[in-house]
């Protein structure tokens, strides 16, 4: 009742007005799809997204969130296919165990 009455009185309804983590890119890396999926973290946008591998019929997935937070969703995109990259080029299909 407590907290009605300040959402109330600051005008949230409980709900987070941040747009939710949906795909921004899609990039393809030495055989490897990147899909940047930054989401919102406290007004700024936080580095996520995933890396997946399709062999046959089978899709391997690793899917990773970092600490990083950027001032804007292109900026964290752009940061998390720039280390997307790097890590399929260290890493390559250990990446998935």
């Amino acid at each position: 009742m407590l907290g009605n009455m300040f959402k109330s009185l600051f005008g949230g309804s409980g709900e987070s007005k941040e747009k939710s983590a949906s795909p921004v890119e899609t990039v393809d890396h030495e055989g490897y799809t990147i899909i940047a999926e930054p989401r919102p973290a406290g007004g700024q946008w936080q580095v996520a997204g995933r890396i997946e591998k399709t062999e046959g019929d089978e899709t391997r997935v690793h899917t990773f969130i970092r600490a990083d937070t950027l001032p804007d969703q292109d900026s964290a995109a752009n940061e998390m296919i720039r280390k997307a990259k790097m890590m399929i080029d260290q890493q390559r299909d250990t990446l998935f165990d």
